[in-house]
């Protein structure tokens, strides 16, 4: 059965299928009734270069030609597949490791769009012309990217601002996108044996609700004051401020963040002591984050951290944030300090907790490839060591053996992955596994002082007091009389025999009541029967089953009453 498509969608049907059939799922193509359309390209059918056997995660490895071949197809569809080649790159459960390197390296490189637009965009948000809301701006854009672009600009007050303003009908161009990439998927998922595996349309609908955020620039500068108060104990760590008066949902204006992209730093441009202390407070702002406040910056690429010219770290383009629920932060929390100590068998059982299982899950394999993983891992030298390849290796194995594992545990292993190379670009010795067992500590001893109060704790201490002042004399005690033979258990079961007792009087009371209550209503329905014989000028059988049940009801009472006294 073909795909019904729609005429609006029909090129970008053909781009997704060209796509498909070049990197190998020729055969969800033809399941879609798109194979014979000859302008798919000359690509085999069968083989998968998708399929290729995974390596452990590396940011820093080469990248072969095919990968890099597909990050570039996906910057030519424009800014909606640039943005689901990033989050592509997150999900290791569905590409190798090559791929997901060269989709993470993705960046949306497009020409700026022409300053009269620019200033018509923020004239038609602000309501002001850009001479009168700015005191200066420049027209030449200091970075462009798909969705928008940013202005360097000062305000009246004379503070100098960042102005992100959003690319003219770009909102359309995503939602025609989109459209195309639900019905899609949707097809896949009820078609194709792959698509009933992975669940590709719950996929595009999580991409659909992250780019509305990130289309939404009000909600950016709500990231933005949120983490800011995240980070208020980190004061190495820099968010810049959002100016509410002169931000809307296609213009966000923010402090303006001096300084260099962590990657620029060349050697001896930060002093040992800072780069630790940055590295550090990074890394474990990251897991304060997640496993405190369950919101975090979840594309915290180099791109997107800055050193400033204090010797601080900027944190900007918020977008694109993660949430985690309460549930999952101590199931998180295992994993993470299982992982940094070498214990396979617990991260296996914590990303079970955290994961789907499908029914061809494989628990034994799964559990065994995991322990492996964390081994070789954990025995690798300082330099080697990568807490963001094990998340994301960890992910992948999951897909491979029938679990499939929550987006969150994805983004926190790009999130972990992105933050190792910003961390080692920072301090070449940091150690992410011993950041996690530091931080994890903390956050333990915290969760533990702020549920218990000072009352119980005092209370607590005293009777821990108490235990071990008498427990010496009780152990005594047991022991003298099992000596002597003196030792007695008082064990009190269920006597049978009275239940049954008990049930049958039960029984007996409501057999009772059920024929008292048929001798009235049979004594009622016979008033009514026109009879010679008369009592008290009523039918005599009438009468005579009224006083039966008044006499049986009377004596039942009786019983129960000398009954429950008596007990």
């Amino acid at each position: 059965m073909a795909l019904s498509l729609r005429p609006e969608h029909l090129r970008r049907y053909k781009d997704l299928a060209r796509l498909l059939v070049k990197y190998g799922r020729s055969d969800v193509v033809r399941e879609m009734g798109l194979d014979g359309d000859a302008t798919l390209g000359d690509a085999a059918f069968g083989e998968s270069t998708l399929n290729a056997p995974a390596t452990p995660l590396d940011p820093d490895a080469a990248v072969p030609p095919e990968a890099d071949e597909l990050a570039s197809d996906l910057e030519a569809l424009g800014p909606t597949y640039i943005k689901l080649g990033q989050l592509l790159s997150t999900r290791s459960d569905l590409l190798p490791a090559a791929y997901l390197v060269a989709l993470a390296r993705l960046q949306d490189h497009v020409d700026p769009f022409p300053f009269d637009q620019v200033a018509a965009i923020i004239e038609d948000e602000l309501g002001l012309p850009v001479h009168v809301a700015f005191a200066q701006f420049d027209p030449e854009p200091v970075a462009a990217a798909s969705l928008g672009q940013v202005h360097r600009a000062r305000l009246a007050d004379g503070r100098t601002v960042a102005v992100k303003v959003q690319r003219p009908d770009i909102r359309d161009r995503i939602t025609d996108d989109l459209a195309a990439l639900i019905e899609l998927a949707e097809f896949v998922d009820r078609r194709t044996e792959l698509g009933r595996r992975y669940g590709f349309g719950g996929m595009v609908d999580e991409f659909r609700r992250s780019m509305a955020r990130e289309l939404d620039y009000a909600e950016e500068a709500a990231n933005l004051d949120t983490l800011r108060s995240l980070l208020v104990d980190f004061d190495r760590l820099f968010v810049p401020a959002p100016v509410p008066s002169h931000s809307s949902a296609r213009v966000l204006t923010m402090e303006f963040v001096g300084g260099r992209k962590v990657t620029d730093l060349a050697p001896g441009d930060l002093s040992r002591e800072d780069g630790q202390a940055l590295a550090g407070q990074l890394f474990r702002a990251y897991l304060h984050q997640v496993l405190v406040h369950g919101f975090f910056h979840a594309d915290p690429h180099p791109g997107n951290i800055f050193v400033t010219d204090d010797a601080r770290l900027a944190l900007i383009d918020l977008g694109m944030v993660a949430r985690v629920l309460p549930e999952m932060q101590d199931s998180l929390l295992k994993l993470l300090v299982a992982a940094s100590e070498g214990r396979g068998e617990e991260v296996a059982q914590a990303a079970m907790a955290l994961g789907e299982r499908r029914d061809e899950f494989d628990q034994e394999g799964f559990t065994r490839r995991v322990a492996y993983l964390v081994a070789e891992q954990h025995g690798r030298r300082l330099q080697e060591v990568s807490a963001g390849a094990v998340v994301a290796e960890l992910s992948r194995i999951a897909g491979e053996c029938g679990l499939r594992p929550v987006p969150e545990l994805a983004m926190l292993g790009k999130a972990l992955l992105n933050l190792d190379q910003v961390a080692r670009s920072l301090d070449p010795a940091f150690d992410p596994n011993e950041a996690i067992r530091d931080e994890a500590a903390s956050i333990l001893r915290k969760r533990f002082v702020g549920a218990v109060s000072p009352g119980q704790m005092l209370t607590a201490a005293m009777d821990a007091k108490e235990f071990v002042e008498k427990l010496p004399g009780r152990v005594n005690k047991v022991f003298d009389a099992l000596a002597e033979g003196k030792l007695t258990l008082n064990i009190q079961g269920i006597d049978e025999r009275q239940l049954m007792r008990s049930f049958q009087k039960l029984a007996n009371r409501v057999t009772t009541g059920l024929v008292l209550a048929a001798l009235i209503v049979g004594a009622a329905m016979l008033m009514r029967v026109p009879t010679q014989s008369r009592l008290f000028g009523y039918p005599a059988v009438a009468i005579v089953c009224f006083l039966l049940a008044a006499g049986g009801a009377f004596a039942l009472l009786v019983s129960i009453l000398l009954s429950d006294r008596r007990r």
